[in-house]
């Protein structure tokens, strides 16, 4: 690929950009390189106009890595890597809250690839959140005080509340070094070192604040188009306000391990038993589990 042949158009100040001029089913090897370095500047791209199959969705999802079943979607038996999620008026999969994929778990996803097979005249916009930008324009004091601290993530939304994870508040991106938020609304549960009060004033702050308008792109989808987007340092959210039908299909690419920021400051906070150690149960239950392996 002959990135001079591109035509590359921004689409936000903060992050997105929409990509012209490859056909991504003759995408092959040689073009990785140039599409990574795309995704590192943009966090997110858009190819309008794409054909992609089941197979060559998920030939083209490999040049980027491993690929793995999501742990509560699937298309087919055949396809345990590839899935389809149908919406209808607001009824059905609607990925409605701000999220970074699977976080729940100890390798979150890195990368996604979705295929907008249908969508609706009107409505059913996706927005994306620049994880970056929302770490940097932190006061010093907080960045610093967030750098030190600790997230329990769990699949609750997904009916599977036992499956957990503790990532950064803050990572660093393992391709270009930056750091960013990493705690979101959806799997993000409690902050371990402090208490549930404290937690749950934080997290309110820092998930209002990573969503704010000026962090985003907003992207109206065409049938055919094709997004990239970056998990280690975004956050998107599916508008539910739209009729008719909304399908995708998506792989996902695995394998992340988010590196903190700054080491570890303090011990996990848990009050002694009372009435009011219900709020603590959760983590409780995380360290003895992790204590028992």
């Amino acid at each position: 690929m002959d990135m001079k042949t591109l035509e590359v158009e921004r689409l936000s100040g903060s992050l997105g950009a929409e990509v012209r001029g490859l056909v991504l089913e003759q995408a092959g090897p040689s073009d990785v390189d140039a599409l990574r370095a795309l995704l590192l500047e943009h966090m997110v791209l858009f190819f309008p106009g794409q054909k992609l199959t089941p197979d060559s969705h998920i030939a083209f999802g490999r040049l980027f890595g491993e690929l793995e079943a999501h742990p509560n979607l699937s298309f087919n038996a055949e396809r345990p890597e590839f899935f389809e999620l149908h919406a209808s008026g607001g009824q059905g999969a609607i990925a409605d809250e701000w999220h970074s994929d699977l976080t729940c778990q100890a390798s979150p996803s890195v990368m996604a690839i979705l295929n907008m097979v249908q969508c609706p005249a009107v409505g059913g916009d996706t927005m994306w959140a620049n994880m970056y930008k929302a770490y940097a324009e932190l006061s010093p004091a907080m960045r610093e005080f967030c750098e030190g601290l600790t997230a329990l993530h769990d699949a609750h939304p997904h009916g599977n509340p036992e499956r957990m994870a503790v990532h950064p508040v803050v990572r660093v991106h393992p391709e270009t070094g930056r750091k960013s938020l990493f705690v979101n609304e959806h799997f993000t549960r409690r902050i371990v070192e402090l208490g549930h009060e404290e937690s749950a004033s934080l997290l309110g702050f820092l998930t209002r604040w990573a969503t704010s308008p000026r962090f985003t792109v907003r992207y109206r989808w065409s049938q055919g188009t094709v997004a990239i987007w970056d998990n280690r340092c975004t956050q998107h959210n599916v508008l539910n306000d739209f009729e008719g039908e909304r399908v995708i299909q998506r792989v996902t690419v695995m394998g992340d391990h988010p590196e903190p920021a700054a080491p570890k400051r303090w011990e996990p906070y848990l009050k002694p038993l009372s009435a009011a150690s219900r709020h603590d149960r959760q983590l409780w239950e995380y360290l003895g589990s992790e204590t028992s392996k």
